[in-house]
């Protein structure tokens, strides 16, 4: 997507980057779309550069990415939901999602505290967009029926390598060797 300025339409989530600090952008705010890459959007308002989850790209006049689940019943966490809400967080710099970048290590479940842990790491543990792509993990899977809270810790043992993608991973980056 090119460059482009665009008025928001209602109040608008975001998170600044690199932190993860949540914002509201109020409806009416004239922004300028950077980056969107895996349907999140990299913004630029009043200085600041801001993410905005897909699942909110209506606030800009854009089609909303919806994340859809299959029906279940009862009250219980579908470990397979949270996978699939993973697998729609993007690096911000690769057109990749955390899963198949090899980023998210494990998912634990408490069912009775309607809680979901995520243990991931990041690239690089100095990666400048680790806060950005935590709020990511957390805004996403916080979407996924019956969670109530997500924590997401993260490890650098053992250290992300490159062996960690998926093969379509290494493909689409060219990783492949």
């Amino acid at each position: 997507m090119e460059r482009r300025m665009v008025a928001t339409v209602r109040d608008c989530p975001a998170r600044l980057v690199p932190d993860g600090t949540r914002i509201t952008i109020p409806s009416g705010t004239f922004v300028t779309i950077t980056q969107s890459l895996g349907g999140n959007y990299t913004v630029t308002v009043n200085g600041n550069m801001a993410r905005i989850d897909g699942t909110d790209a209506e606030a800009l006049g854009l089609q909303a990415e919806e994340l859809v689940f299959e029906a279940v019943s009862g009250s219980s966490i579908q470990e397979e939901h949270v996978w699939q809400a993973l697998k729609t967080i993007y690096d911000p710099e690769i057109p990749v999602n955390l899963v198949d970048l090899g980023l998210i290590y494990k998912v634990s479940i408490d069912q009775d505290a309607k809680l979901v842990t995520v243990d991931m790491t990041l690239t690089a543990p100095g990666c400048g967009m680790g806060p950005v792509l935590v709020s990511d993990v957390k805004y996403r899977v916080a979407k996924v029926p019956n969670v109530s809270e997500v924590a997401v810790e993260l490890v650098f043992d053992p250290p992300w390598h490159r062996d960690m993608m998926s093969e379509e991973a290494q493909l689409e980056t060219g990783m492949f060797f």
